[in-house]
């Protein structure tokens, strides 16, 4: 996951109460990623979820040139 950029979508896998869902990346860090959920409870929440929520890339940002 060391490639991971600004718009790519990752599935953030279910924790606590909180089911698996579509995240968009909008930095990475060390310890985690910056973003914004866009689907189910916490869609449109702001959140830093860590590396080991990552489940897989769902799809990645196109690049505009």
């Amino acid at each position: 996951m060391d490639d991971l950029r600004e718009g790519d979508v990752i599935v953030i896998r279910a924790f606590d109460d909180w089911p698996e869902h579509l995240f968009e990346v909008d930095e990475t860090f060390d310890d985690c990623v910056s973003g914004y959920s866009i689907t189910g409870p916490l869609a449109g929440v702001y959140g830093e979820p860590g590396w080991e929520l990552i489940y897989r890339v769902a799809y990645r940002a196109t690049s505009s040139t």
